[in-house]
């Protein structure tokens, strides 16, 4: 990995983490697109999963007394479900599969609550959103937009909702990291994995991302935050779709 590509993971790194922030997601689907980019896709997904799975611990540990643990107990059920499944097919998408689904995943946002009522504290949605969440998120890399939906119709606080969403996203990132690495390790070794360095220089960075974006999310209302998410991550999955198409 050269010096610049790895000056543009971690300033993407630092932007991405303050977005999720104060949204709790759209960060790791921008920079999901960016990794897919500059390397090839395992090690974009292993690279995205510990940044990622690091910066949701952390957001997780930032707003802890919000986390929600019955509905993670339960999107826990479902998440194990699909890892079985997953390591059974075995099927890894290329690049320019990675920036469609991607596209897919952001449109999730604008899905008519009469098309499908999704509420995560309903009973066997946790369950559920486990189980497509994880799916999702381990071959596409990112599926917080999925998992936004069984979330933004229910009556939790913003701080609730993105606590609670990071810690589910601490272990799908996990389950993430495992079943791209474990074919890469098998056929090339330790020496094809993603430097420790940048792990280990983009930590900090996420934390401060984090951070930062935390305290914008403090001044917004509920009825903003969850209006700016929207469009914002409508705006992201056109540039996906874009790259997808081969215009970007």
């Amino acid at each position: 990995m050269g010096p610049v590509a790895a000056a543009i993971i971690l300033v993407t790194a630092l932007i991405t983490s303050f977005i999720s922030g104060i949204f709790g997601m759209a960060g790791g689907v921008i920079f999901m697109g960016v990794l897919a980019t500059l390397v090839p896709v395992p090690m974009a997904m292993m690279i995205h999963g510990s940044i990622q799975m690091f910066s949701n611990s952390y957001r997780a540990f930032l707003w802890r007394r919000h986390i929600k643990w019955t509905i993670f107990r339960r999107y826990a059920i479902g998440s194990v479900a699909a890892v079985a499944l997953l390591f059974a097919l075995s099927w890894r998408p290329d690049k320019q599969m990675i920036y469609l689904m991607l596209g897919l995943v952001t449109l999730l946002v604008w899905l008519p609550k009469r098309v499908a009522d999704l509420d995560i504290q309903k009973r066997f949605q946790a369950e559920g959103a486990g189980f497509v969440v994880q799916a999702l998120n381990t071959v596409a890399g990112v599926a917080g937009p999925l998992l936004d939906q069984f979330f933004v119709r229910t009556d939790l606080t913003r701080h609730e909702i993105v606590a609670t969403k990071a810690v589910t996203q601490v272990l799908a990132h996990f389950v993430k990291i495992i079943f791209w690495s474990v074919p890469v390790l098998m056929a090339s070794g330790v020496e094809a994995l993603p430097p420790a360095w940048l792990i280990l220089l983009a930590a900090p960075l996420t934390m401060l991302g984090t951070t930062l974006g935390g305290k914008v999310l403090d001044r917004l209302s509920d009825v903003n935050f969850k209006r700016g998410m929207k469009y914002l991550v409508t705006a992201v999955g056109i540039v996906m779709f874009m790259k997808a198409a081969g215009w970007l």
